[in-house]
């Protein structure tokens, strides 16, 4: 049953809320049930949040809205704790959450959810930019992109290994020496374990993460200042390791223009059974695009080209046997 706690913040459960929420707790997964609760009390998760600082517990806004979304699952003992709490204040029988994490963990092939990283990264109350400000550089730096050439590595143990990616630009003012990259980890990365290394034409600069959202920005400084109109070809790598299995990788553009080619590459004992591309215009749209893509045999890898990037993310997604 649930609990007898009211809280008079929390509105009347509406019938058709009451049923996705049962089914939901019945069947879960755990993101799912945790949104609909949510939903069907009509609290906001700033309200959510005093709630459970009442009870002492210290969670952010953004933690919750991962939550709920499934870009992460609680598993410190200080989330775990929140997730008893979150019982009781959404008036929730008892182990109704928690029994829906333990049986995530007992299946580690789970399906994510859709969209999970880039998802996220907008709902993440403005780190990218925040982190960006800090290093004083704008979203598209000076910089117009001709050509960008990423590689993606999942290793062994089915994670993001690490990627390079091959720009080719062109400043469109006068005085840019340098580029900002943007990595962002599957859930469970360790932004501070990560290393970022200049490869060609560029030297690394300063680093600045997120460890909460799994967001690192660097600076690559190219030793030369460029006038408007010239272009520049420079080489940089992330490597990563740090996260839970992969299960796609995605680029959010926000600016069109120029070509993007894709390719993940997979060891020999991690490949997968199924690739597809898809595509959203933001990341709060539907998936649209969706398409097979087919695996070269030898190589183990599987790869999109997009001829004039759009505005809106792309990326190709994966399932494991």
């Amino acid at each position: 049953m649930p609990h007898a706690t009211q809280h008079a913040d929390i509105a009347a459960v509406a019938p058709v809320a009451a049923a996705e929420l049962d089914t939901a707790l019945r069947g879960g997964p755990f993101h799912v049930a945790l949104r609909a609760a949510i939903a069907a009390r009509g609290l906001p998760l700033q309200r959510v949040q005093h709630h459970l600082s009442r009870r002492g517990v210290k969670v952010g806004v953004t933690s919750l809205s991962y939550w709920q979304q499934g870009a992460r699952r609680p598993q410190r003992p200080e989330s775990l704790r929140a997730v008893r709490a979150l019982e009781e204040i959404l008036q929730l029988p008892e182990e109704s959450l928690i029994r829906l994490l333990s049986e995530a963990d007992d299946h580690s092939v789970l399906q994510q959810p859709a969209a999970r990283s880039y998802r996220s990264l907008m709902e993440a109350s403005g780190v990218l930019e925040r982190l960006l400000a800090e290093l004083d550089c704008p979203v598209d730096g000076g910089l117009h992109t001709l050509a960008h050439h990423e590689q993606v590595r999942i290793g062994a143990r089915r994670k993001l290994a690490g990627r390079e990616s091959h720009h080719i630009v062109r400043a469109h003012k006068d005085g840019v020496d340098r580029f900002v990259a943007v990595h962002h980890g599957d859930p469970g990365c360790v932004p501070e374990r990560m290393a970022v290394g200049a490869l060609e034409n560029c030297r690394t600069g300063r680093v600045r993460w997120h460890h909460e959202t799994g967001v690192l920005v660097a600076e690559l400084l190219f030793g030369t200042r460029l006038r408007a109109g010239d272009t520049y070809l420079f080489r940089y790598g992330v490597e990563d390791g740090t996260a839970e299995v992969s299960r796609e990788y995605a680029r959010r553009f926000h600016l069109a223009g120029g070509q993007y080619a894709l390719q993940v590459r997979f060891a020999e004992n991690a490949v997968p059974a199924r690739c597809h591309r898809f595509a959203q215009h933001s990341a709060a749209a539907p998936r649209s695009g969706r398409q097979g893509l087919a695996l070269s045999g030898p190589h183990h890898s599987v790869h999109l080209v997009e001829p004039r990037v759009r505005t809106g993310i792309v990326g190709i997604g994966w399932e494991w046997e």
